[in-house]
């Protein structure tokens, strides 16, 4: 990682690339492929699901294996130590407590013509969560879905996730389901997973609305399904941006920096400062504290093709750059940190303070950490209830407010030159019935 000094004069040419560089790019070939799996999906349904989980996961599977039977969520449930019960027993208490102060009620009210009005929020029906797999195991990204989801009162959640080399499922995400209260999960991942989740197979029903982080196909998946079925959002790799004042550990700070490098090699991870000592200093540290990774091929590539080490003159500067990133990750390790947030614009989750860890947010501090990435903090919001319910406006005229009203609904129809709008409330007020 090279250390950039950042100057009033250079501060918007040197920053301008870094928002369009973290931007969610889907290769063209990618698209075409996931255009074909979904399609596959659509008209051939479990069949084309076992089809593509044979090719690309290397397993073969009968419809009647697709889905997880009681038998294996009770094996799960002994296959875990204690320890990792009560740990996720004390994330689950953390993340619904966070949620249900989240909660929109619906709400009404009367207005100076007796006009009744108002909000009517209702949860979704069912919703879809894609758990990534496969490989690694994540029960943190159910939790984090999941429980909102639950929150909000919907009336079934389902889960696809990839299964592993064996055709399992690891029993630390069928716990996490059942912490979760998730009844239904199937294995099966990719496109195809998604395309089942958006129209249903004969095994896997269709659902309101698809959530949760998966690899780039997935992503293309999701924005190609969008608008037969709702999506979150669209996810890319993990970001992370360090803002750091003289007195901050190094050590901390390089710590915080790789726990991100080592989610994938395009992770991306900064380092904001006004030292050039502490920057010089958190480079040591990370070619020190890589060397004892088991993952240091992902978190040295990450590091060495998108980390980035940047000093400012002052703070205001350096805040001034974490509005044009728009990170997913911020971390505030200075002095005073909670006279920085009426600076901040744009970022997905805030860490205030050094005791204030980014691991912290991604298992149980309570916010969910399905949270908008590529500079989509701008106008992206993290996961929540409110991702999980939908709102209709209630509008009860009374015959005070057609009288006291319709007139001025006429000439604003007719200046749009809808005269059938003008007439719908003439005939009301002329009693043409």
């Amino acid at each position: 990682m090279d250390i950039t000094e950042i100057g009033e004069e250079n501060f918007e040419r040197q920053l301008a690339g870094i928002r369009e560089e973290k931007r969610i790019m889907i290769d063209s070939k990618i698209e075409k492929t996931v255009k074909k799996i979904l399609a596959d999906v659509r008209e051939n349904g479990d069949r084309a699901l076992l089809k593509y989980t044979r090719k690309y996961d290397g397993i073969s599977m009968e419809p009647d294996e697709i889905e997880i039977k009681a038998e294996e969520f009770e094996a799960a449930s002994k296959a875990v130590d204690e320890a990792f019960l009560e740990a996720l027993h004390i994330a689950c208490g953390r993340i619904e407590d966070y949620h249900q102060r989240q909660k929109n009620e619906s709400w009404f009210y009367e207005d100076q013509y007796g006009s009744f009005l108002g909000s009517l929020v209702r949860p979704l029906g069912r919703v879809g969560l894609y758990i990534p797999g496969g490989r690694a195991a994540y029960p943190s990204s159910v939790l984090m879905t999941a429980l909102p989801a639950k929150t909000a009162g919907v009336e079934e959640i389902v889960i696809v996730t990839p299964p592993d080399e064996k055709g399992e499922i690891s029993p630390e995400v069928l716990c996490a389901a059942q912490a979760a209260g998730v009844k239904r999960i199937f294995k099966v991942g990719g496109a195809q997973a998604v395309a089942a989740l958006c129209w249903g197979t004969e095994t896997i029903p269709g659902v309101d609305k698809i959530c949760g982080p998966g690899n780039i196909y997935v992503t293309s998946a999701k924005k190609q399904v969008f608008g037969d079925v709702g999506i979150d959002m669209l996810a890319g790799p993990s970001e992370i941006v360090v803002v750091a004042d003289k007195e901050a550990s190094p050590k901390i700070a390089a710590a915080d920096l790789l726990s991100q490098a080592e989610h994938d090699p395009l992770a991306s991870c900064m380092l904001l400062t006004v030292s050039k000592d502490l920057a010089r200093k958190v480079k040591k540290e990370l070619k020190s504290q890589l060397e004892s990774l088991p993952k240091k091929k992902d978190a040295e590539e990450s590091l060495n093709n998108n980390g980035k080490i940047f000093v400012f003159s002052d703070l205001y500067s350096a805040l001034k750059a974490v509005n044009i990133i728009a990170p997913e990750h911020l971390e505030l390790m200075v002095e005073n940190p909670f006279s920085l947030l009426s600076q901040i614009k744009s970022a997905g989750a805030i860490f205030i303070g050094s005791n204030s860890g980014e691991s912290f947010g991604d298992y149980i501090s309570g916010p969910s950490h399905v949270l908008p990435t590529g500079g989509t903090a701008r106008f992206q919001s993290p996961l929540g209830v409110s991702d999980f319910m939908t709102s209709s406006s209630l509008i009860g005229m009374s015959q005070k407010a057609l009288d006291k009203l319709g007139a001025d609904v006429e000439i604003l129809a007719e200046k749009e030159g809808l005269d059938a709008h003008a007439n719908s409330i003439r005939m009301r007020r002329e009693k043409e019935v």
